[in-house]
């Protein structure tokens, strides 16, 4: 950044911070250094990526996609010395094969499909050293990039949300707790099956090393080739599944992430991975969707007013044409749910509408606020949700969905 401003002020220009920084060149480079970082860096840049990539310009967000795929895998050396630290010296005599190229790489870890002694075929994920010890440092390293930019107003106080976000990354990178999560998704969906979850094999799960079965399956977003009642069939189901998570579990993935979701050609059942950023929902926060959602049905601004100052969305100190605004909002996302008959997801009018209103909001600094770190985690997953909707071009009727559950 400091070489591109001196070139040009060598040029005779006075260059702003922010346009140094988020040059094609600069994302690349960036792009690069965060996938070799792996961890949280390589999160936050995934994060930026997927829900800030209709506010970037298209170079950008095509640079940085990468970083929902393109984690650098461990030297082997480095693996086996990871292995053996978790496993013992004589780990190798547990597999009867362990693949050391991994079937995919992620932020914080990396899949190795193995088979044991006792012939169970696994899909084994081994964490990056290093990642739990310099996630602290990680967050703070991208917060003051988001300061040097310059897109935050100063007068805005993100240090709560910096402090959830350290948590939540503490959290995924704890093995175990997401082995636990795993078990308890197993369970709560057993009811359902339309849906895979991969069986934990604790005998083989520590803190740095998650074991689970293997499931031979496909990228979700490949499935954008599939025919056009498939691909209904499919958003209904995540549909269906966030509102249980929401309502009824009371437990929700929070990770919007594609690669989470995949899709067995063999039983046309959805497979469910990682469940590392798996949070609970408070009965309260529950609640008050609720009571929002039933007031959007029914048109019923002032109750769902109340809800949404209740979820944290806006206080009511917020100037009056703030709030109307908001709720003018609202209201936009909430007419096609209440129309009779499947919503297209192709159609990307209303999204981009919403999205020139949050562009303004984001001009209008004297409103910038921080919504409560739980709902910021349940409006990622139900973006991500949308977003999948939009790429699969499916066609489904979410008002029969909604009323289910309210």
């Amino acid at each position: 950044m400091l070489l591109e401003g001196a070139k040009r002020l060598a040029e005779g220009e006075r260059p702003k911070i922010s346009d140094m920084l988020l040059t094609p060149g600069n994302a690349i480079k960036l792009t690069n250094q965060l996938a070799n970082l792996r961890g949280a860096a390589m999160k936050l840049g995934q994060m930026l990526s997927m829900d800030a990539s209709d506010f970037l310009p298209p170079e950008l967000s095509e640079i940085l996609a990468r970083l929902r795929a393109d984690a650098q895998y461990m030297p082997q050396k480095q693996l086996l010395k990871v292995i053996s630290s978790q496993y013992g010296s004589d780990w190798q005599d547990r597999f009867e094969d362990f693949q050391m190229r991994p079937v995919a790489a992620a932020s914080i870890g990396q899949v190795h499909r193995a088979t044991t002694a006792d012939g169970r075929d696994l899909a084994i994920k081994v964490q990056y050293p290093g990642v739990r010890e310099s996630i602290d440092s990680d967050v703070d390293n991208v917060a003051s990039l988001i300061n040097l930019s310059g897109v935050v107003p100063k007068s805005l106080d993100i240090a709560p949300m910096l402090s959830k976000a350290k948590l939540q990354l503490h959290q995924e990178a704890d093995y175990e707790q997401e082995a636990a999560y795993l078990k308890r998704f197993g369970k709560l969906l057993k009811d359902a099956p339309d849906f895979q979850v991969p069986a934990l094999h604790k005998d083989l799960t520590t803190g740095h090393v998650l074991a689970m079965s293997y499931i031979d399956s496909a990228p979700i977003e490949s499935m954008a080739s599939a025919s056009q009642r498939e691909r209904n069939r499919i958003i209904k189901l995540l549909f269906s599944l966030m509102l249980r998570e929401l309502f009824e579990f009371r437990l929700m993935q929070t990770d919007p992430n594609f690669a989470n979701y995949r899709y067995n050609h063999e039983t046309r059942q959805l497979v469910l991975l990682d469940f590392g950023a798996t949070r609970a929902v408070p009965k309260r926060v529950a609640n008050q969707y609720r009571k929002l959602v039933i007031a959007g049905m029914a048109g019923d601004r002032e109750a769902a007013q109340k809800a949404a100052i209740k979820i944290g969305l806006f206080d009511d100190s917020a100037a009056d044409h703030h709030q109307e605004a908001i709720m003018d909002m609202f209201e936009m996302a909430m007419a096609p749910l209440r129309k009779k008959g499947p919503i297209d997801f192709s159609d990307n009018a209303i999204a981009q509408d919403l999205r020139d209103e949050g562009m303004r909001f984001a001009a209008a600094r004297d409103f910038w606020h921080v919504p409560p770190v739980d709902t910021v985690f349940i409006h990622r997953k139900f973006g991500g949700v949308y977003m999948l909707a939009n790429r699969l071009k499916a066609k489904v009727d979410v008002g029969p969905l909604l009323k289910d559950y309210l």
